[in-house]
């Protein structure tokens, strides 16, 4: 660890050299890239604690136990939320004209009304957007990198706020051109010495006052009364950019015990080294801290999300620690947001088995491609020192499904499965709309960047703000109670699932044996939980045992009853499994429902055909093989419904549409979703597995 600590003060060292001219960011890096900002200093924290690594703990709040909560759900009821939200903290919200701050953004997915740009001259937003319903919690994750730069150069008290870049940066009118913004998003990120001083304490300092600001926000909003009647994390998000490739996370805190200033990319280039001061600073610290980090968009990695090079050059024992530590530190993966669908691709190569159409799902890598050409396929992720700027080839381990398979290969390759993953969603909203996802008065991800129709609806492929983001999803958890240590521990044992954005309550289970009958009986529930493992969890199958036999039932959102859309499709059943010689297979079994003809109408978005309120399905596996195992998980399918591009699209008057609603690069049609976390299903043999 003193090595890794080491190395990293050496670059943070190397970073604060002055620099001959500004850093700059090609604009289709910068379309994935994130200008970060915060605002001037606010209280510090209680007394600290120290650890070896230079960090330290502190107690963001008080001490004094919470109430327990009135209402418990020993079955686990469904809680929806937002993990990932960016407020004026984050200067790609801040360059687009956002001022919605943490406490806002909270009040926001609570239930009050906040503002949102064009702004008046008094620098108020003229549009007022309030959430359809409440979440019950929420994290603001503002970007880790370069809080302290944006903060100086927004403070007109602080010594280099009249200084070139901070002048550059205020002027920008177009913040995606500006050669002067702090930026992460180029291969090889900077520190500006200019605006942090040669040893980077004016930066450092400043970048207390934004992360006070976070912590006060999040302390403010959690309910530890009683009514338990809202939740709030505390977190921030890493975001790395290594070689061009998205690699974010978003470190989520289980209690107030948390570091007194966020780990960023500077500090920590590999994801290893973030996972590694995570446990030093953390979980091997103070007792009473425990974190998870979430990755996203793995979709624009260009397969480095997911590698499988956990430290070749120094043995299988050292791979083994590293994919301990990652599976440990990386429960649950962002599967949806406003970048996209990160499941599936149709026909992907590399992966054998049916095809599988609805994984054409909101594809925003794809409407970014040049002249909307595939781009051929990464190669090996080994290859690790090809800059890939954006993304700009393909690979399967950019997308979770074959990302679960693939760690059925590992733990048979080290002994280790690194991909135990559970699925949620959440919204990436740069507008600190934490779980505005109603796709008919969706307002924008991006300030001033997408309130104009124009701007919002345009496919052109490099320009932010476009049709290819979306609202994003939810993150559903199922806890006996809405608290930070309770949905914290569903996170953590993967009983989670995540949404496209409706209120999609879906339950897997995977058992021996289950009634023929489960789904007609009112009972059901309690008899599958009392019989199987829920999704998150691990099937071990005796000797004598049958194929493995799930359970998959779902409710529709309640409140798209009797909206346009809404209605479920059906469920399906997802199987991966590696054969002898280390292929990757895929199976797509519908388990409940079908095909029914539902259609909707993109002109006019009036639906057709009627779907179902409430789903079930018990199948049992007929092929499974219980040398190789496999794993499982659900997938939920609304009927086809208007994206929010049509909605727009339609309430213009057809003279003054744009371009963009010839719907070229993105369907103006799509069927709403929810995902299950997987289960994982193995012989007694091989349960002895250290993964």
């Amino acid at each position: 660890m003193k090595r890794i600590l080491r190395s990293i003060e050496a670059r943070r060292a190397a970073r604060r050299r002055p620099f001959p001219s500004p850093v700059f960011a090609p604009l289709h890096t910068v379309l994935f890239g994130l200008l970060l900002g915060v605002l001037p200093v606010m209280a510090g924290c209680e007394a600290e604690s120290r650890d070896a690594s230079g960090f330290a703990l502190a107690r963001a709040g008080t001490t004094d136990p919470r109430e327990p909560c009135a209402e418990q759900t020993p079955l686990r009821r469904a809680l929806f939320g937002d993990l990932h939200v960016h407020t004026t903290l984050s200067s790609d919200a801040w360059n687009y004209d956002v001022e919605v701050r943490p406490s806002d953004a909270y009040g926001y997915a609570f239930g009050e009304p906040t503002r949102l740009p064009p702004n008046d001259a008094a620098g108020r937003g003229t549009r007022e957007v309030r959430i359809d319903r409440p979440l019950d919690f929420a994290a603001v994750t503002d970007h880790s990198e370069f809080l302290g730069e944006l903060a100086l150069c927004r403070d007109p008290e602080s010594e280099v706020y009249d200084r070139e870049p901070c002048v550059a940066l205020r002027a920008s009118t177009v913040p995606a051109d500006n050669p002067h913004s702090f930026t992460i998003m180029t291969p090889w990120p900077s520190r500006e010495a200019g605006v942090c001083g040669e040893d980077g304490e004016r930066c450092d300092r400043a970048m207390l006052g934004a992360w006070q600001e976070i912590l006060a926000a999040a302390e403010r909003w959690n309910d530890t009364s009683a009514a338990c009647a809202r939740t709030t994390f505390i977190g921030w998000e890493y975001s790395s950019h290594r070689l061009g490739s998205n690699l974010h996370r978003n470190v989520i805190f289980k209690t107030n015990l948390v570091p007194t200033r966020p780990i960023s990319y500077l500090d920590a280039p590999r994801e290893w080294t973030l996972w590694e001061l995570l446990r030093s600073i953390c979980l091997d610290g103070e007792p009473g801290c425990d974190v998870l980090a979430i990755p996203h968009n793995s979709n624009i990695s260009n397969g480095r999300m997911f590698p499988v090079d956990y430290a070749t050059a120094n043995g299988r024992a050292a791979e083994r620690d590293r994919a301990k530590l990652r599976a440990r530190l990386e429960p649950v993966v962002e599967v949806m947001q406003h970048k996209g669908d990160s499941e599936c691709r149709p026909e992907m190569a590399g992966v054998l088995g049916n095809a599988d159409e609805l994984c054409g799902f909101e594809k925003f890598e794809q409407a970014t491609w040049k002249d909307g050409e595939e781009p051929g396929a990464c190669g090996e992720v080994l290859d690790d020192w090809r800059v890939r700027l954006g993304p700009s080839c393909l690979s399967h381990r950019s997308y979770v499904r074959y990302v679960l398979t693939e760690g059925l290969a590992e733990e048979r390759r080290i002994g280790v499965n690194p991909f135990k993953l559970g699925m949620i969603g959440s919204t990436d909203t740069h507008n600190g709309l934490a779980g505005g996802v109603a796709e008919k008065t969706w307002p924008g991800h991006l300030g001033i960047a997408d309130a104009d129709p124009n701007r919002m609806l345009s496919e052109e492929p490099g320009l932010m703000g476009n049709m290819a983001n979306g609202p994003g999803g939810l993150a559903g958890v199922y806890s006996e109670e809405n608290s930070r240590e309770a949905v914290f521990e569903a996170l953590r044992r993967r009983e989670v699932f995540g949404t496209s954005g409706p209120r999609i309550e879906p339950r897997f289970f995977a058992a021996a044996e289950l009634p023929g009958d489960l789904c007609e009986r009112p009972d059901r529930l309690e008899l599958a939980d009392a019989a199987g493992v829920p999704m998150g969890g691990d099937l071990v199958l005796g000797t004598r045992a049958a194929n493995p036999v799930f359970a998959a039932f779902a409710t529709a959102d309640p409140g798209t009853e009797g909206a346009p859309g809404g209605d479920l499709q059906r469920i399906q059943i997802i199987k991966g499994w590696v054969d002898d010689e280390g292929g990757l297979h895929e199976e797509v079994v519908d388990v409940a429902g079908g095909p029914n003809g539902a259609s909707v109408d993109p002109a006019t978005c009036e639906p057709s055909g009627v779907g179902a309120r409430e789903l079930c399905g018990v199948w049992r596996d007929p092929a499974y093989d219980p040398e190789l195992g496999a794993v499982y998980y659900a997938r939920v399918v609304e009927n086809p419904s208007c994206r929010y591009s049509a909605w727009q699209c339609n309430a213009l008057p057809a003279s003054e549409r744009p371009e963009g609603c010839r719907h070229e690069r993105m369907s103006p049609i799509q069927q709403e979703r929810a995902w299950t976390s997987p289960i994982w299903v193995r012989s007694a043999a091989r349960a002895g597995s250290p993964s």
